[in-house]
C-alpha cells in the first residue's frame, strides 16, 4: 500500500497544520468547562481508588475491576501530584487531543493533508468525543491507543519489515490491557489487511504481533471473567442501539448534519485505501460486541468509542472526493484544476465554514454536557446537603451501599456523622465501597437509634422493591416498619437522578406503618448510585447499574441517551 502523502501538494502537505489544528480544537473543547463542580459515580470510583496505596489497589483488582487496573495505577501517579477533579479529567483531555492528531495523521497518510485536516477536526467536534474527553475514566485513553495502533499498522504495511510490527504490537497490547474490550480492534485490522490484499509477509508479521497480544491478555481475561457481575446490568442490544450509535458517531445526531455525514460516508467508500482502514474500524468492533452480546451482554456505546475515528475518516474522505469532483467542473468553458489556487481557496473556505457551522449547531449540546446536572448524579451536591443538614454524631444509612461513593468522594460532608451499616472501610476491605454489617447486626444497630439519615435515590426506597441482597432488604424492611419520614431534602435542579437525603425517626409505640410518601410510578428507576453517562448520547461506577435521568428540555438538541455507563 502506498502512502497517501503524495496526494498532498506544496508546503501545506509537509507542514504540521493538518495535525496541529485538530489537536488545538480538541484541546480547547476538552478544557472548556472542565471543572463542572462535582464528580458523578464512575468518576468518584476512579478518584477514590486512585488515591489508595498501590498494595490496596492491587488487592482491589483481585476482587473487582481488574479490567481497569492499569488505568487506576496510572491515575494513582497522576493524583499523587494533586488530588482534584480537574486533574482527574486532564488525562482524558490530553488523550482526546492526541487522538484528534492521530486521526488527522491517518487521513494525511491515506488521502492527503486536506482529508487529514478535515478528519481530525471532525473527530474533535463530535459531541461524543467531547463528552468522554471530560470523563475521569479510561475510554478516551483507549481511543488514543487504538488510533495510534491503526496508524502504526499502516506504517508497518508500508515499511514491510519485521521490526515495524514491534511498535504496533506494543501499542495494541497496552491499549487492550487498559481496557480488554479494545481487543476487537484486532479483527478490524485483520479485515483491513484483507481488503488491502497485502502479501503473506505482512500477514506473518501482523499475526505474530496479534498472537503476542493475545497471550499477554490471557491472565487479565481469566481474572475478569470472575468479575463479570460488574456488567450484569447490560442487556442485549437491538437495532435501536445501532441507530443510537450511528447518531453518537455523527458530528450532529439529527438533522442535515447527520444525514449529510451519512451521505459523505457513502461517497468516502469510493476512496479505496481510506475505506479499507476506516470502514473495518467503524464496523467491526461494534459488530463483534453486539453479536457476542446477544448471548452474553457486553456492549455499550462507550466501549467502542475508539471506532468513532473510522466515521470521521470516512466523512472526510467523502468530502475530499466531492471537493475533487467540484474542482474539475467546467466553468465558462474553462477547466478548473484541483490544484489551482482559487479552487483550493474556495474548497478550504467552504470546508472551514462547514465545520464551523457544524460545531455551532451543536453548541447547546456542548453547553448542556458541561453542566454537572447533565451527568447521572452530582456527588458534591449530596455532600453539601449532608453538611447543611446533619448534626455531629448522627447515624447515616446508604441505600444501597453503592451510595457510599458520595462519602468516599467528598468525605467532608460525612466526616462528623456515623456510618451505621459499615463494618470495614473500602480500602481495608479491598472493595469499592466497603463491607457492611450482616442483616442481624444491622437490625441491632438500627434498634439502638431513634433517628437515622438515609442517602438514596428515590427509586431505591420504593416499597415495591425487593433487592436480592439480604442486607439491602433489611434496610428497607426496618425503615418501613420501625421508622417514619420526618424530613426530605433534594436538590433536583442539580442532581439529575434525584439523589435525596431523608431523616427517618422512630415510630411512636403502637403506631403502625400507615403509608410512606406517595411514589409516582414514573419515578421508579433501578436502584444504585448511578453508574451511567449523560444523555448527550453517557455509568456503572464500573459498578454498572443503569440509571435514567430527568428529561432534558425539548428545545435543547441532544445525543442519544446512553453515552456511557461505566
Amino acid at each position: 500500500m502506498k502512502s497517501g502523502q503524495s496526494r498532498g501538494s506544496g508546503r501545506f502537505a509537509a507542514g504540521p497544520v493538518p495535525v496541529a489544528v485538530p489537536m488545538a480544537v480538541m484541546l480547547a473543547t476538552g478544557l472548556w468547562g472542565l471543572d463542572r463542580g462535582g464528580m458523578w459515580g464512575d468518576e468518584s470510583v476512579t478518584f477514590q481508588v486512585a488515591q489508595r496505596t498501590v498494595p490496596q489497589i492491587w488487592r482491589l483488582l483481585h476482587e473487582v475491576d481488574a479490567v481497569h487496573g492499569l488505568y487506576y495505577l496510572l491515575m494513582h501517579a497522576v493524583l499523587t501530584v494533586h488530588p482534584g477533579e480537574v486533574v482527574l479529567r486532564l488525562p482524558s483531555v490530553c488523550a482526546a487531543t492526541a487522538t484528534a492528531g492521530l486521526v488527522a495523521a491517518l487521513g494525511v497518510r491515506l488521502a492527503g493533508p486536506r482529508v487529514g485536516l478535515w478528519a481530525g477536526t471532525l473527530y474533535a467536534i463530535t459531541p461524543m468525543t467531547g463528552h468522554y474527553a471530560q470523563e475521569g475514566r479510561s475510554y478516551a485513553l483507549v481511543a488514543a491507543g487504538v488510533a495510534g495502533a491503526t496508524l502504526l499498522l499502516v506504517r508497518a504495511v508500508d515499511a514491510g519489515g519485521t521490526r515495524a510490527w514491534w511498535p504496533y504490537g506494543t501499542v495494541v497490547a497496552l491499549t487492550c490491557v487498559l481496557h480488554e474490550l479494545a481487543v476487537p480492534v484486532l479483527g478490524a485490522h485483520a479485515l483491513t489487511l484483507a481488503l488491502l490484499r497485502v502479501p503473506r509477509k505482512v500477514w506473518s508479521g501482523w499475526g505474530r504481533a496479534a498472537g503476542a497480544v493475545a497471550l499477554l491478555l490471557l491472565p487479565l481475561v481469566w481474572v475478569s471473567q470472575g468479575q463479570s457481575g460488574q456488567v450484569a446490568w447490560l442487556v442485549s442490544p437491538g437495532w435501536d442501539r445501532v441507530g443510537r450509535l450511528a447518531r453518537n458517531f455523527a458530528p450532529g445526531p439529527a438533522g442535515p448534519v447527520f444525514w449529510g455525514s451519512l451521505l459523505l460516508m457513502a461517497v468516502g467508500l469510493r476512496e479505496r485505501r481510506t475505506a479499507a482502514v476506516a470502514l473495518p474500524l467503524l464496523l467491526v468492533p461494534p459488530g463483534i460486541l453486539m453479536t457476542v452480546s446477544q448471548v452474553r451482554p457486553l456492549y455499550h456505546d462507550r466501549y467502542v468509542l475508539y471506532a468513532l475515528a473510522g466515521a470521521s475518516l470516512l466523512v472526510a474522505a467523502g468530502a475530499g472526493r466531492v471537493a475533487c469532483v467540484l474542482g474539475r467542473v467546467r466553468f465558462e468553458g474553462r477547466r478548473m484544476r484541483v490544484g489551482g489556487r482559487r479552487v483550493r481557496a474556495v474548497v478550504g473556505v467552504t470546508g472551514v465554514l462547514a465545520l464551523t457551522a457544524t460545531f455551532l449547531s451543536q453548541l447547546p449540546v456542548y453547553r448542556q454536557d458541561r453542566s454537572a446536572a447533565h451527568r447521572p448524579d452530582n456527588l458534591a451536591v449530596v455532600s453539601a446537603l449532608a453538611v447543611s443538614r446533619m448534626r455531629p454524631g448522627d447515624p447515616v444509612l446508604f441505600v444501597p451501599s453503592v451510595g457510599r461513593l458520595a462519602a468516599l468522594a467528598y468525605p467532608k460532608g460525612f466526616r462528623r456523622v456515623r456510618d451505621i451499616a459499615l463494618r470495614e472501610s473500602a480500602p481495608r476491605s479491598g472493595t469499592l465501597w466497603g463491607r457492611e454489617a450482616t442483616p442481624g447486626e444491622l437490625r441491632r444497630r438500627l434498634a439502638s437509634v431513634d433517628r437515622v439519615w438515609v442517602v438514596a435515590e428515590r427509586s431505591a426506597l420504593d416499597p415495591r422493591r425487593s433487592p436480592p441482597d439480604p442486607v439491602e432488604r433489611t434496610k428497607l424492611a426496618v425503615l418501613a416498619t420501625e421508622f417514619t419520614v420526618r424530613e426530605e431534602h433534594v436538590h433536583e435542579e442539580r442532581v439529575r437522578d434525584d439523589v435525596l437525603l431523608r431523616l427517618y425517626v422512630r415510630r411512636p409505640p403502637g403506631d403502625t406503618p400507615a403509608g410512606e410518601p406517595p411514589h409516582d410510578p414514573a419515578d421508579v428507576r433501578p436502584p444504585g448510585v448511578s453508574a451511567g453517562a449523560p444523555a448527550v448520547a453517557s455509568p456503572r461506577p464500573d459498578v454498572n447499574r443503569p440509571m435514567s435521568g430527568r428529561p432534558v428540555h425539548p428545545s435543547v438538541p441532544r445525543l442519544s441517551p446512553d453515552f456511557g455507563r461505566r
